[in-house]
């Protein structure tokens, strides 16, 4: 399927990163972080399929493959550093174990790569699958705008669901068909990267980063995946939730800076 894909360059330094958003969000979310890395990178962002103005995806076949791929044609012909929140940051762990020859540098921010921390302690599935009971109930239901409020109070940077835009409302409602769609491989490892000595091939400068009031998993999936890969870095955020690029973006872009000067 050929999908028309919108590209925004945050224009700065000499030296090119490509940044990927999470599910719900769009480029613009790189705002923040990009102002605040200008005098070293210039940042090239892009629309997921069905985000921002980007095509629509067609909900067929693996929407993380679709991702993967779109984000891989993006890199330039000389390595870039690699910058992905939540679901775009399982995009960039997967560019960087498949191709390491494309990434000078890897940062994730909160990657929600579960299928990594259900591995380690398979005790944890019970008690995600009970975390996720109203978000499973609401998708078996055919509610999908339940869905989207359940994924906003869970996931979100903390503003009630009454408290949104109605048009945010609806294109998060829109949008969140692409939870259960990419389970595939955020719980089931669907490419395999959790095949023995896969890791050991991103052996780039990568920074994990994540904030200490975020929901549990992300630190448990952190624990993972801070123990795989071979030249890794972690930053704790004080007070921010899933959403810090866009509400600590000067937190963020700090130890993204001193992760560059390494690399």
């Amino acid at each position: 399927m050929s999908l028309s894909i919108h590209t925004h360059l945050f224009d700065g330094g000499a030296r090119r990163a490509l940044a990927i958003h999470c599910t719900l969000g769009h480029s613009g979310a790189w705002r923040g972080v990009a102002a605040a890395l200008k005098d070293e990178l210039s940042i090239l962002a892009f629309d997921l399929p069905s985000h921002g103005k980007s095509d629509s995806w067609d909900r067929t076949g693996n929407v993380h493959d679709v991702a993967t791929d779109i984000a891989r044609g993006l890199i330039d012909d000389a390595p870039m550093d690699l910058i992905g929140h939540s679901f775009g940051a399982t995009v960039a762990l997967r560019i960087a174990v498949e191709t390491p020859e494309l990434v000078r540098s890897l940062t994730m921010i909160e990657p929600v790569y579960f299928a990594a921390a259900l591995q380690d302690d398979p005790a944890l599935r019970a008690a995600y699958q009970n975390d996720s009971k109203a978000l499973d109930a609401a998708f078996a239901a055919g509610d999908e705008r339940e869905a989207a409020r359940v994924f906003n109070r869970d996931w979100g940077d903390g503003t009630p669901w009454d408290d949104l835009p109605e048009r945010m409302r609806e294109t998060m409602t829109r949008l969140v068909h692409y939870v259960p769609a990419s389970s595939a491989f955020l719980h089931h490892d669907s490419a395999g990267l959790m095949e023995p000595g896969r890791f050991a091939r991103a052996a780039m400068p990568t920074l994990l980063i994540e904030g200490d009031k975020s929901p549990p998993a992300s630190a448990k999936i952190a624990d993972s995946l801070e123990k795989r890969l071979p030249n890794v870095e972690r930053v704790v955020i004080k007070g921010a939730g899933h959403m810090a690029p866009i509400t600590h973006p000067a937190e963020v872009a700090a130890p993204i800076k001193a992760l560059l000067a390494r690399s």
